[in-house]
């Protein structure tokens, strides 16, 4: 007999008072939480919300960090807060963060993935990471984490964000609140814990060679300033403002593909642009040497693939139904479908799964189920949780 278990969601705007203590007091349906996670609007004043919730659950973990936008049951939000509660006696939940992280961040990723419980606590095991996403390259966390837990434990969170500001995320870790921090929380459960990650996206005209890049710096394509070669390809590289807001909207629909034998292309979030130098910044690597196509989408592609990821999150349940749901989504998604579509990818999750729903709109995903690659940009990565 599996022992209980239990997931709830909680959300509120953060325009009405106390909006943490109310969506906390919706998420706290039992009396024996193991972990609370929150994700929550950058605007909102965030130690006010995080003391909010500690009033109500002082002494369970707590992880979290802001976004480019929530994701409750109910649908996506904007300045509001989202909780999300796990218990009863099938879970066992240990927390870690690390601070300063972009200075080492692979050793980073291994000192939070410590925390996951052993196996003879619960069968089912996976570590979820919540990270800074302007701190560095990204990949480099899920390094670090898989070079302690090896293959036998999946990876799965999202990078904070700062609704598009691109200045800097805060990270949120019992009463602290943080930047350039990785917190995580090692879950083990007597159920499975399935993951699902599609993107949606395709591949547009003829690849292009890195011929000059370094971290998440790209410095040439085909031998060209790579900003100039990408706008050129974009046909506004003539008319193209120095405006470093009108360059990351026009990003975030059309990505990087990282061509990789196997399987679907890696997708690279472009973040920004230095209109000095002509370089591209990304939130992870792109190695030199490689092929990279320009990527786009439209709302069938995106909701097409979102149907897949939350099928391959269910199937890899072995038929257990799900109690709850973790969403994390690319900011860039939400830009394809627009304010009209986005609450139907959110409905589509609900229904397909018949379990109460968190997330959040991310700069940049994390989901490693086999290989030593897990971090994706421009995805859509479910977490269900049996």
């Amino acid at each position: 007999m599996l022992a209980s278990r239990w997931f709830a969601v909680g959300s509120a705007s953060g325009l009405e008072g106390e909006p943490g203590a109310r969506a906390a007091d919706a998420a706290l349906a039992r009396d024996d939480p193991k972990l609370l996670i929150v994700f929550c609007s950058h605007g909102l004043d965030l130690e006010a919300l995080g003391a909010q919730i500690r009033r109500r659950a002082p002494d369970t973990p707590l992880v979290g960090c802001t976004t480019a936008g929530e994701i409750a049951t109910t649908g996506p939000g904007d300045s509001s807060v989202v909780v999300a509660a796990l218990g009863g006696e099938g879970f066992t939940v240990d927390t870690a963060v690390a601070t300063g992280a972009s200075h080492d961040l692979r050793s980073a990723g291994a000192s939070v993935a410590r925390c996951v419980p052993s196996p003879s606590d619960r069968p089912h095991r996976a570590l979820l990471l919540l990270t800074d996403g302007l701190a560095g390259d990204q990949q480099e966390i899920v390094r670090g984490a898989y070079g302690v837990l090896g293959a036998g434990v999946p990876l799965v969170g999202g990078c904070a964000g700062d609704d598009l500001k691109m200045v800097s995320t805060f990270q949120l870790f019992d009463d602290r609140v943080l930047t350039d921090a990785v917190v995580a929380a090692g879950i083990a459960s007597d159920a499975p814990l399935g993951i699902g990650v599609r993107h949606g996206w395709r591949r547009v005209g003829e690849p292009m060679l890195v011929t000059r890049s370094g971290g998440n710096f790209v410095f040439e394509l085909d031998d060209r300033p790579a900003l100039d070669a990408y706008l050129d390809r974009l046909g506004v590289g003539g008319s193209a403002p120095h405006d470093g807001e009108w360059f990351t909207r026009l990003a975030l629909t059309h990505p990087l593909g990282l061509g990789r034998r196997g399987g679907e292309e890696q997708v690279r979030f472009i973040g920004g642009a230095d209109f000095d130098d002509r370089s591209l910044s990304c939130i992870a690597e792109v190695p030199q040497g490689g092929l990279v196509w320009i990527m786009e989408g439209d709302a069938e592609s995106v909701l097409t693939a979102t149907d897949a990821a939350c099928s391959d999150s269910l199937t890899a349940l072995g038929g257990s139904e799900p109690i709850g749901v973790l969403a994390f989504d690319c900011i860039a998604r939400r830009g394809v479908l627009g304010d009209a579509r986005i609450g139907h990818e959110i409905e589509r999750l609900a229904s397909m799964t018949g379990a109460p729903v968190a997330g959040f709109y991310t700069y940049g995903e994390i989901a490693r189920t086999r290989g030593i690659h897990g971090f994706h940009n421009q995805t859509l990565v479910v977490l269900s949780i049996g």
